[in-house]
């Protein structure tokens, strides 16, 4: 039988770089160290030859920008996705896809056991591995924290030395971080504490909201059954639309979140995000939809919002329940075409117009300056039937 590879997610982060070489040493096979591209805006040639140098036996890079905006985060915001009302999940959506593409690598070479690098207190595994098995249901998964015998990051660190691996979590930099396009998020090390602040110089894709600039920047967002095509007028792919307004936006300092939430496996973690470009999309979003979505239908979708954002947030992308879900979403999507007008100040995107070609907005209707074609005495029994019930239980009682 032909030796067994492993495929391993690799970043070039401290987890990740220590864990390519622990493989190597506990299980003595050619570790492929798989790097995927979701504009994390890192020198992907020199984390290659980072890999390269820690033993990898290839290194395969996938750039993944359009797909992960396109396929992961178009379909989370038609829904209007939001994990306990704040959360956007850039690192929720963006495992899965990681997975998946890391399932490739694996198929393509003959690996029959993949690797990743997330700890076993998080979610990231159970994403990880929930997605490979659905993928592969006879892939072999190896999750070296719940192996070895380190206890924590610092372990790693000394162990990095050790084997003259270099590494980015130094006593400055006491936390870790984990970009994308679509977000970065910060965790662990000193913002452990919930009640400390995080240091203003943690952020990259924002500036402060008292530093951003003293004037308005006013922009336009076109949608198109339920996804953005265009800003200021300007058609652009996914990615190349997210990453422009996520220059925008952070120039404003908007998208920033401090949150303490509870994850699937059982434990509550405080998680900083900075999601500048998907924040303005998730307001302007439900703008459109509120004049062209039906009130029953959006109630229908609102209602269920929480459940499809805990779907993905536990992992289960691949999941029935989930693309059930996006079924429904994306029916309601089929008229939620229209342009938006924001104002983007200091921290705060403000819907200030919006207009579709299949409005339900009937101004001649809505109105209260004019009678239009509404006749206000049909209320009288309206009311009056929502009555009946609250009547025939005040009298019984």
């Amino acid at each position: 039988m032909a030796k067994d590879k492993i495929v391993l997610a690799y970043s070039g982060g401290l987890d990740t770089s220590v864990i390519l070489k622990w493989l190597q040493q506990k299980y003595r096979l050619p570790v492929i160290a798989f790097v995927a591209d979701l504009g994390q805006g890192e020198d992907l040639d020199a984390i290659a030859e980072k890999a390269k140098k820690t033993g990898a036996a290839q290194v395969v890079i996938k750039d993944l920008k359009e797909e992960f905006v396109r396929d992961y985060f178009f379909p989370a915001l038609r829904a209007n996705a939001a994990y306990e009302h704040y959360y956007l999940m850039g690192t929720s959506l963006a495992r899965p896809l990681i997975a998946k593409a890391q399932m490739e690598v694996a198929h393509k070479f003959g690996a029959r056991t993949v690797a990743h690098g997330a700890t076993g207190k998080g979610n990231d595994q159970v994403r990880f591995e929930l997605t490979c098995y659905a993928i592969d249901p006879g892939i072999r998964v190896i999750a070296p924290w719940r192996e070895w015998d380190f206890q924590g990051r610092p372990d790693l660190v000394e162990y990095a030395k050790k084997h003259k691996i270099p590494v980015d979590v130094t006593p400055k930099k006491p936390y870790s971080s984990d970009p994308n396009i679509l977000h970065i998020s910060y965790e662990s090390g000193i913002l452990e504490d919930p009640w400390a602040s995080p240091p203003e110089d943690i952020f990259r894709m924002t500036v402060s909201p008292q530093e951003a600039p003293d004037t308005p920047t006013g922009i336009t967002v076109e949608f198109n059954s339920g996804d953005p095509v265009s800003v200021n007028g300007k058609k652009m792919k996914p990615d190349v639309l997210l990453a422009y307004l996520n220059k925008i936006a952070g120039a404003n300092g908007i998208g920033r979140v401090d949150i303490v939430e509870n994850r699937f496996v059982g434990m509550k973690s405080r998680g900083v995000y900075e999601s500048p470009g998907a924040t303005v999309l998730y307001h302007a979003h439900r703008a459109v939809e509120s004049i062209a979505l039906d009130r029953e239908a959006m109630f229908l979708k609102e209602s269920l919002m929480p459940q499809y954002a805990r779907l993905v947030y536990f992992g289960f992308w691949f999941s029935p329940e989930r693309e059930a879900l996006q079924a429904l979403v994306d029916q309601t999507q089929k008229y939620v075409s229209g342009t938006v007008r924001m104002k983007l100040y200091k921290g705060n995107c403000t819907v200030t117009g919006r207009k579709s070609p299949h409005s339900l907005y009937d101004a001649s209707i809505g109105s209260f300056d004019i009678a239009g074609g509404y006749k206000q005495a049909d209320a009288d029994g309206f009311i009056k039937l929502n009555a009946l019930r609250l009547k025939m239980q005040k009298k019984r009682r």
